[in-house]
């Protein structure tokens, strides 16, 4: 008699989940943490974090050195100053740009990549969640670059004078120009990378993409205004989302000297509302691409 096939059955204790439930906001916190690890390459390999922490060490720099001057100088009571709040982010533009074109791809690019949005969308986080939780977190690594610089010069400056509480009473009005202008710049880098990089979810087309687009307009706005007439091409300067300068020179109510900015001669408020309008523009695009998507 041949022996026949048995089995086992075994009593696993499967239960239903019966504890807290933390809901959609908690989802959005940890996805938002999540994505501002990620924008540094924390929780990755250890080339993933390459250019994104040396690209921040980098913006840190300028002030680093006006620090070291401004220390060294100070002991031979002169005052020299390098890197003014409202030139310092013309000094460090293009590492702005860097940072985001090597980091937005990640963020809205390799859900869609991996075919993983599904899970996310799958659980109590919604599809706008998703986007502006993506978006959250790159604003907040940006302004890494954007204020962590702008408040070490700010602090490093005072401490370097023989009377700091006398230094913050006469700078004091400085901290709002500081925070506004940090937030707005950072803003519209963020929304416009991560809206090119979710419509183009390949990482190196994203990134050839992002700069491009940040860096062709303002090259052709400055070309037409030396080279037509800047009653027309003007116009063609708030077409770039680069025109931090503009808003950044008037939050700070520092004299224009750029040539293009002078021959522009808008109102500063001009270049705040084109700079507010790319923010909305590159969010909206954003969130409804994720609408949209196939998860």
């Amino acid at each position: 008699m041949s022996e026949r096939a048995t089995g086992n059955i075994y009593d696993l204790g499967y239960r239903n989940y019966a504890g807290e439930r933390l809901g959609r906001s908690q989802a959005f916190v940890t996805l938002y943490i999540h994505s501002l690890r990620a924008s540094f390459g924390f929780g990755r390999r250890t080339v993933s974090k390459l250019f994104p922490v040396g690209f921040a060490v980098i913006a840190f720099i300028p002030a680093l050195i006006q620090l070291g001057i401004g220390a060294f100088t100070s002991s031979l009571n002169a005052d020299v100053e390098l890197f003014a709040h409202e030139d310092y982010y013309g000094f460090i533009q293009i590492i702005l740009l860097l940072f985001c074109a090597t980091t937005a791809p990640e963020l809205a690019g390799r859900d869609q990549r991996t075919h993983t949005l599904s899970l996310y969308f799958s659980r109590a986080l919604r599809r706008e969640d998703y986007a502006i939780a993506k978006l959250a977190a790159l604003v907040t690594a940006m302004l890494v670059l954007t204020l962590g610089p702008q408040m070490l010069l700010y602090i490093g400056n005072g401490l370097a004078e023989d009377d700091v509480w006398g230094y913050i009473q006469r700078e004091w009005d400085q901290i709002g120009p500081i925070v506004a202008s940090a937030l707005l710049i950072s803003g519209i880098i963020a929304s416009i990378g991560l809206a090119i990089g979710a419509y183009v979810p390949r990482r190196s087309y994203a990134t050839v993409a992002i700069l491009a687009a940040f860096i062709i307009p303002i090259t052709v706005a400055n070309i037409l205004i030396e080279t037509t007439d800047p009653e027309v091409s003007r116009y063609f300067l708030l077409l770039s989302p680069t025109i931090f300068e503009g808003f950044a020179l008037w939050f700070f109510n520092a004299p224009v000297d750029s040539e293009a900015l002078l021959d522009a001669d808008f109102a500063g408020y001009i270049y705040l509302l084109a700079g507010l309008a790319w923010l909305a523009i590159g969010a909206v695009f954003l969130v409804r691409r994720f609408q949209r998507v196939t998860a």
